[in-house]
């Protein structure tokens, strides 16, 4: 009894102290609850007496509000508060770099915009995204915490060389490109650079007349949709940005220990801790609208029965402080809710005999039909629990869960592939028949089959090492092709995990791999000098994208010619992913088991087992000798010298012995000078070191000017390559042999 009356006296005692400086912490009579169109809810107000502390307030000019960042002489036109969500939104205004008119596109008159809030507010990284807007512009945008002085950057990238190459409405790097900010946005700073590159002949000044400035700025989600027009203009421009607020950065229950300084004043009001940064936010309860940091301000009742609300249609809505109640007529009993019991007439207090004797035969004859029925049921039941375990049991070892934790990890994702039954697919494919194996490779064994629709296509069921194998393997090739969209890579259509192995299901690409009709014999086709520097080309556009394009970067890892599949018309296809890899992005390079194909692999990841995406610039490097020569990337039926196609091709570049190692069938088709472009842009991927070698977003612009050049599209003045120059740039390039690719083959013939 004395403990239960000790806990009451002190909390009358913390009551008390509590509402003794309400007083001092509330808004004084005479503040301004409206600037303009701008309601000023308390926490928030226009002069120091108005507002909970200096942190929250708001300057109003002119009938217009505005916020003060710490640092930046601008203020920020202030949009919207909201209580309910604990945000406000602000204009921003927009970075720009506009080159001068003689200085061939060099960096000049860059603005930046800096902007430092106070603790209690934070640029919201869940409803905010990142633009810029350029033909040649890298867009950088910097965040950083006030505890925190180290930065965390996020890039994109905007390219294009004509304004028809900008679409309206599309912003994913043709003119526009749009990535999420850093987490720690308590701070922003822009930051936008007007960059070319040196090497692709391209110049600011060939886009000045549509593209004068290059933009970056940060935009509320959904609140920008690109124009080409504002290639030309854009720099006097604001856009929404939402920030998060909340108060102080104590958890409520740190802050309710010191009763003067907790803002949640009002009797019913609740504090959550706030999910967005650190700090605290009060909310009225459920049934309860109004202010929650004024004292009394939550005694505004919702009332439910004006609304739509639970009440069955012949229930009667009573409102009621903080909730409603479903009142039934009379005569019936329930509690008036469609999600409960409803309303229902009373059961009769009495039955007649004969209701009693037609009731009691009713319930034998049902009960007998009941045991037999539940015999039945009950082997069903049994037969399917069997099956639904093993189902599950499969789903788990196919990599399910696995799969799950992925998608959790990359919402950005668009996970759209079909989950196929394997009924359908046994069907496809009459059974699984031998007959209609299109392959077998060291991922699995490849079907062709016809769904009911009609439709085509090729089914690969994963080879089984063990459970870990599927989940690694399996999985991976799943997450990264969800994720692909590009013209030039094989689609993933769904996938199937009833099984004990697993099944992928892809579009069908009727026409074999490239291998084949380099190397094969028989109906393929002959490859075109035009038509290998095509292939050439998308499939170099396919692996920029899948390094630079894609949400997450994708290393493939196993780029080869038995890789790259065409269609009718004998357009590339990259395909099996089952060896590829997700980049982080706050990673470079990836520490892995080395994995590959002999004769393909980089040297560098094969001795340090780091891997990069020069790595597969190293292996479509050997792709293009092997189009260029005509030859394979191991042919152990050749002298030791030429046994291995990247090295016996750098040395006969080395040696200017060009003309002859090149695919006789060829020859006659191309240009001397654009087959010497050919093999030095093959060279330069073939470097024995990665920091050496070009990007892939490099090489696929040179393979497409090559291709260009080809058709005569680009009306570009050039010379004709002279062959003393072509003399002098070949015995001028530096040798690629040295001791780390020497030790790589040495390596390599010991395996």
């Amino acid at each position: 009894m004395a403990e239960h009356l000790s806990k009451n006296l002190l909390f009358l005692i913390f009551f008390i102290a509590a509402h003794a400086n309400d007083a001092a912490t509330q808004p004084a009579k005479h503040c301004l609850t409206k600037c303009g169109h701008v309601s000023i809810p308390f926490p928030f107000g226009t002069t120091t007496d108005c507002s909970l502390d200096t942190n929250f307030l708001i300057n109003c000019t002119n009938n217009v509000p505005y916020l003060l960042p710490l640092s930046n002489d601008t203020a920020l036109v202030l949009l919207s508060i909201s209580l309910v969500d604990s945000d406000l939104r602000v204009s921003s205004p927009v970075a720009s770099d506009c080159y001068s008119i003689d200085d061939q596109g060099k960096i000049s008159n860059i603005q930046t915009d800096q902007f430092l809030f106070s603790g209690n507010f934070s640029i919201s990284w869940t409803r905010n995204t990142f633009t810029a807007i350029g033909c040649n512009t890298l867009g950088v945008v910097v965040a950083f915490t006030l505890e925190d002085p180290r930065r965390y950057p996020a890039t994109c990238f905007s390219y294009c060389e004509k304004l028809e190459h900008a679409s309206n409405g599309f912003c994913t790097g043709s003119g526009c490109c749009r990535i999420s900010i850093p987490r720690a946005a308590e701070g922003r700073l822009l930051t936008l650079i007007g960059y070319y590159f040196e090497n692709n002949d391209f110049n600011n000044s060939q886009v000045r007349d549509f593209n004068p400035c290059s933009y970056a700025f940060l935009v509320e989600e959904g609140g920008y949709e690109f124009q080409t027009t504002h290639l030309k203009k854009l720099e006097s421009t604001e856009f929404p940005v939402v920030l998060d607020w909340s108060i102080g950065d104590q958890t409520c229950i740190e802050a309710m220990k010191n009763p003067s300084s907790f803002a949640c004043k009002a009797e019913n009001s609740t504090c959550h801790d706030s999910d967005k940064r650190p700090g605290y936010v009060c909310k009225c309860p459920s049934g309860f609208q109004g202010n929650p940091y004024l004292l009394h301000g939550c005694q505004q009742d919702i009332d439910e029965c004006a609304g739509p609300n639970d009440c069955f249609h012949e229930a009667k809505c009573e409102n009621t402080p903080g909730s409603y109640n479903c009142l039934c007529p009379e005569g019936f009993e329930g509690d008036g809710k469609n999600n409960g019991t409803r309303c229902n007439s009373p059961k009769s207090s009495y039955r007649t005999n004969n209701t009693l004797i037609y009731s009691l035969c009713l319930g034998i004859s049902i009960g007998i039909l009941a045991l037999v029925v539940a015999s039945f049921y009950v082997h069903w039941k049994v037969n399917k629990r069997k099956l639904i375990k093993l189902k599950e049991q499969y789903f788990q070892q196919n990599g399910g869960f696995l799969l799950q934790e992925h998608i959790s990890k990359h919402r950005n994702s668009s996970q759209i592939a079909k989950v196929f039954t394997i009924e359908e697919l046994r069907k496809a494919t009459n059974n699984f028949d031998a007959c209609k194996i299109l392959g077998q490779g060291g991922q699995g064994t490849v079907y062709k089959g016809v769904l009911s629709d009609n439709k085509t296509v090729a089914i690969k069921k994963s080879k089984i090492s063990s459970p870990s194998q599927i989940n690694k393997d399996f999985i991976n090739e799943l997450v990264v092709l969800s994720q692909i969209n590009h013209r030039n890579v094989v689609k993933l259509l769904g996938c199937c995990l009833e099984t004990e192995i697993p099944l992928l299901v892809y579009e069908f690409i009727p026409n074999g791999t490239v291998f084949e009709h380099l190397h094969g014999h028989g109906t393929f086709l002959r490859l075109t000098w035009k038509t290998r520097l095509r292939i050439a080309a998308e499939t170099a556009g396919a692996l920029a994208y899948l390094h630079l394009d894609t949400c997450i970067p994708i290393i493939h890892r196993d780029v080869k010619t038995s890789n790259i599949l065409l269609d009718h018309d004998l357009t590339a296809k990259v395909s099996d992913f089952g060896a590829s890899r997700i980049v982080p992005q706050d990673k470079i390079e990836l520490a892995t088991l080395v994995q590959g194909t002999c004769g393909y692999l980089d040297p560098e990841t094969f001795l340090t087992s780091q891997l990069t995406d020069k790595s597969d610039v190293y292996s479509f490097g050997v792709v293009l000798a092997e189009l260029f020569t005509g030859r394979k990337a191991l042919s152990f039926d050749m002298p030791d010298a030429e046994k291995n196609l990247a090295m016996f091709f750098v040395t006969s570049m080395e040696e200017n012995r060009l003309l002859d190692i090149v695919d006789k069938s060829i020859i006659n088709e191309a240009k001397v000078e654009h087959v010497y472009e050919f093999a030095k842009i093959a060279k330069q991927c073939l470097s024995s070191k990665g920091e050496e070698r070009p990007t892939m977003k490099v090489v696929a612009m040179e393979l497409e000017g090559l291709r260009a050049e080809e058709k005569h599209i680009w009306c570009r003045e050039k010379e004709e390559f002279p062959s003393e120059e072509t003399e002098i740039l070949l015995k001028a390039s530096p040798s690629i042999s040295n001791n780390l690719e020497e030790e790589y083959f040495m390596l390599l013939d010991r395996i």
